[in-house]
């Protein structure tokens, strides 16, 4: 089953807050996840820049960690979410009014904008996850509730699905979100990225 673009966000086994994502592509595949200090970001292979001119929405900032929340989508949004964030702004909102803002990709599937946001903390008082889509029909942004987790699609789960998301480090989170558990399920993944907090966040990504 081809589902398309997939993140996942909550807490994993061991209780740690996450992020993870995965590209998923039928039509530009050669595709990497690069990691940096505090963001991660999907950019083409080397030879394959040029596909940035065929569809502008192939490359961007896939994680970014601000003020101890991290961000992930499947766009530029990421940045939008983070820059509200960093002002402060709280998650829900800051979600919500970027989805809205930017609204869905106007490229040929009209692709809906996913995201998620989760604070760096396991105390419930104190913690906060949402998760979200905007596409050409509606515009969703929900709470995860604390000690779950879950995941959406571009294509497939357009609402939140609980997941039982077992592994626990950012290295084993990129893996795990690429093609193990339940989303072994989905078909053409190309590159995936994940951040964990365990003390502080731990970002990876995973290239095949």
């Amino acid at each position: 089953m081809y589902t398309g673009r997939i993140l996942s966000t909550g807490m994993n086994k061991d209780g740690k807050p996450f992020v993870a994502y995965r590209v998923s592509s039928r039509s530009f595949p050669n595709r990497q996840c690069l990691e940096f200090e505090t963001r991660a970001a999907v950019v083409p292979k080397e030879g394959y820049v040029n596909d940035i001119f065929e569809n502008p929405y192939i490359t961007y900032n896939s994680i970014r960690i601000v003020d101890d929340v991290a961000i992930v989508s499947n766009g530029s949004q990421t940045d939008v979410i983070a820059d509200k964030i960093a002002v402060g702004m709280n998650i829900r909102d800051a979600m919500a009014y970027s989805l809205l803002t930017m609204d869905y990709e106007k490229d040929d599937y009209n692709t809906p904008r996913i995201a998620a946001a989760i604070t760096s903390t396991d105390k419930e008082d104190e913690y906060g996850c949402y998760i979200g889509i905007v596409n050409d029909k509606k515009l969703l942004v929900e709470e995860v509730p604390f000690g779950d987790a879950a995941f959406i699609s571009t294509y497939g789960s357009q609402v939140p699905d609980l997941v039982d998301f077992e592994a626990k480090t950012a290295a084993e989170s990129a893996k795990f979100i690429f093609d193990e558990g339940t989303f072994a399920d989905y078909e053409k993944p190309v590159t995936s990225c994940a951040a964990v907090f365990d003390g502080e966040w731990t970002i990876d990504v995973y290239n095949p």
